[in-house]
């Protein structure tokens, strides 16, 4: 019987074997880098342009996930001095709004770094850990992880349709 051949590039199905960490881990990963491949080759302008009637842009994107990582991974997981989560809902246009000077070079950048925290200190815990959540009572690493990829999945479909918008570029990477 022949096997179809598998895009090395589809995490998640390389790692449909693997252990629920293994999982969620290729599942997150992969939706991360749809984001950034969709912003990726953009000038300034098409990645801040605005293509719907929200603040939602792709760079704008970029900047919301880099907050969302910090949120959920560094703020609750592995605070230092001075961190102070976002309540995302009512702070939503800010995490959205770019500042004059911001590039989508500099944003994928940030995004890229905070991913790597992520990894680094999610990485420390098992999937049961629990930590306080300011609105939350309680989360686990578990919880956090299926979190951010269903946050990270739906915002990698709004910039596939924004990417498709400005240059018409389709596709998952």
């Amino acid at each position: 019987m022949a096997h179809p051949t598998i895009d090395p590039a589809l995490g998640p199905v390389l790692a449909r074997t693997g252990d629920e960490r293994a999982i969620l881990d290729a599942f997150l990963d992969f939706h991360r880098a749809n984001v950034l491949s969709k912003a990726r080759g953009l000038t300034d302008a098409d990645a801040t342009r605005r293509l719907v009637p929200s603040l939602t842009t792709l760079a704008g994107l970029l900047k919301h996930l880099t907050v969302v990582e910090r949120n959920w991974f560094r703020c609750l997981f592995a605070p230092e001095p001075g961190d102070v989560y976002v309540n995302s809902q009512a702070d939503a246009d800010a995490s959205f709004t770019l500042r004059p000077g911001e590039t989508v070079e500099a944003l994928a950048a940030a995004y890229e770094a905070a991913c790597d925290r992520s990894r680094q200190i999610a990485a420390r815990f098992d999937l049961g850990h629990v930590v306080p959540h300011p609105q939350l009572g309680e989360v686990s690493l578990r919880w956090a992880l299926v979190h951010l990829i269903e946050e990270t999945a739906r915002h990698a479909g709004h910039a596939d349709i924004l990417r498709e918008l400005t240059d018409g570029e389709t596709g998952w990477m």
